[in-house]
């Protein structure tokens, strides 16, 4: 494959762009005046025809009650999806999914979250008699996104992060009888990946959600309490544990009482990497009401747009975003910036491209992830289930969180500098927004597409915006994640800086 070399300043964008596909028009013949006439001209007619307004009615549609949260396996992101495959029809892309179709299907079971649920907490009294209370939903815990239907009344007992690790010497499960309690568990690992990567890297499957829970059935626990207080469908479902996400308030109601609060007893244990596992002589209940589908199906959404090089139309430029999102925790998850914003985005770039009818060398592929929020099992599943030789991949440019902010910054740009600077070269030229390279190492879990195609070596970048004004409440993986917190204007000005720089990556 041909490598990138990158030559041009920045404020010889357009005129280095058009040069390097002029030769693919130079023998067309004159045409009406009232048509821009050199590639450059149709680029920038293009580029301005990215429309905030456009870009804003699609997030619009894909967070509206017809999709239901867009979750993986549901009918309501298979419309999702036939929605966009509607759109890249329309201008022209091609589909590349399975036999000759627009998707590439994959297991993908799911689990429904319904009305009907309680938490409360039971703290006996000195004199006799017990307090009793309920925390709210949403304010103060969700419903575990993969949890079993049922009820569970039982005493709470921690166990810090949940690991069973005796090739560490750690196990927060020694010493403590869990069967049929409710375990109070932590996210992640005791530590983290700076500064000693290595030892990180032997902790490192012990972070995954699914191993947490499954350890905790394995120990024989009826219910899980887990500090981690979003919407999150990350887990496989375990039959018969009943799962519920918590904040700060339920944490510390918990350890009331104790000889160290909650957060000291964190940083004991990450301080000495020794587990503070113990029960707190108080009895929990969980309650929640769920589906699971076991025979779900997901499916990725992928087209191609064809280069026109005999010697580079095999290689491909790649447009990335998840279409997925939540669903339901018995109220609608909307997930605009996470990721109708990305989509949106992928939509405007994609239909500019086929619009400015610039003849392509490579070519343009265009790939919309199932399941990235169930364990970015798409990208996953792509990466090892590839349409294209994986090697022919030029550039991979996901678009993940892209509707809030000022700034756009680039993560993996460090690593893959060409594809920065094709970024950088289009936002000097015309866009001119803050944005930055930054590096990568993606020792820790997947939390994006962008990973499985880095594990790869596939050159990869991962874009998102950043520098928003706080809002007064939590959005991430929340109802509040809702098209009226966008910023149109930084998606329409990345729409444009995506589009520029996919045509300049496909034709250098």
């Amino acid at each position: 494959m041909s490598r990138f070399r990158f030559t041009a300043r920045p404020l010889a964008f357009v005129a280095s762009l058009a040069l390097a596909v002029s030769a693919a028009t130079a023998q067309q013949p004159s045409r009406a005046p009232q048509a821009p006439q050199t590639p450059q001209d149709r680029l920038v007619a293009a580029m301005h025809g990215v429309s905030s307004n456009v870009i804003l009615d699609y997030v619009k549609e894909m967070t509206s009650e017809k999709f239901g949260g867009r979750l993986t396996g549901t009918p309501g992101y298979d419309a999702s999806a036939a929605w966009t495959v509607g759109l890249l029809k329309g201008w022209g892309y091609q589909p590349m999914g399975d036999q000759g179709s627009w998707y590439q299907k994959f297991p993908n079971p799911y689990t429904l979250v319904l009305p009907g649920t309680e938490l409360s907490l039971r703290v006996p009294q000195p004199g006799g008699g017990e307090i009793v209370k309920s925390y709210r939903w949403e304010t103060e815990y969700y419903q575990g996104s993969t949890s079993d239907a049922g009820k569970v009344t039982a005493e709470a007992v921690y166990v810090g992060y949940g690991v069973t690790a005796p090739e560490l010497g750690y196990d927060d499960y020694a010493g403590v009888d869990v069967k049929g309690k409710i375990v109070v568990v932590e996210p992640e690992a005791p530590m983290g990946p700076m500064p000693d990567t290595a030892l990180f890297k032997k902790w490192r499957p012990y972070s995954f959600h699914s191993y947490k829970i499954e350890n905790a059935a394995k120990h024989g626990a009826a219910g899980k309490v887990y500090n981690y207080h979003i919407v999150n469908p990350n887990a496989r479902f375990v039959k018969g544990l009943i799962l519920s996400y918590v904040n700060e308030v339920v944490l510390n109601d918990l350890f009331a009482g104790l000889p160290m609060s909650h957060r000291q007893t964190v940083d004991q244990i990450r301080k000495t990497l020794k587990p503070a596992s113990r029960a707190f002589g108080k009895t929990m209940t969980l309650m929640n009401t769920t589906v699971h589908h076991p025979e779900g199906i997901g499916s990725n959404v992928i087209g191609v747009l064809p280069g026109s090089d005999p010697a580079l139309k095999d290689e491909y430029v790649v447009l990335g975003a998840h279409l997925d999102h939540l669903g339901y925790n018995h109220e609608m998850m909307p997930g605009a910036h996470d990721n109708a914003s990305g989509v949106a985005v992928l939509l405007a770039a994609a239909e500019a491209i086929t619009k400015s009818k610039v003849p392509l060398k490579r070519s343009v592929l265009l790939l919309l992830f199932g399941a990235e929020e169930q364990g970015v099992w798409g990208s996953e599943y792509y990466v090892n289930h590839p349409v294209v030789p994986n090697a022919k991949i030029a550039a991979f440019l996901n678009l993940e969180s892209v509707g809030r902010g000022e700034r756009i910054g680039v993560s993996s740009g460090v690593e893959y500098p060409a594809i920065f600077e094709a970024m950088k070269r289009a936002n000097d030229a015309y866009v001119h927004r803050a944005m930055g390279a930054f590096a990568n190492l993606n020792l820790a879990r997947p939390r994006q597409d962008a990973a499985h195609f880095l594990w790869a070596k596939i050159p990869t970048v991962s874009i998102g915006t950043s520098g928003a004004p706080p809002l007064p409440y939590a959005s991430y993986h929340t109802t509040k994640d809702r098209w009226e917190i966008m910023t149109p204007e930084i998606m329409e000005d990345l729409a444009r800086i995506t589009f520029l720089a996919t045509v300049d990556l496909a034709n250098r």
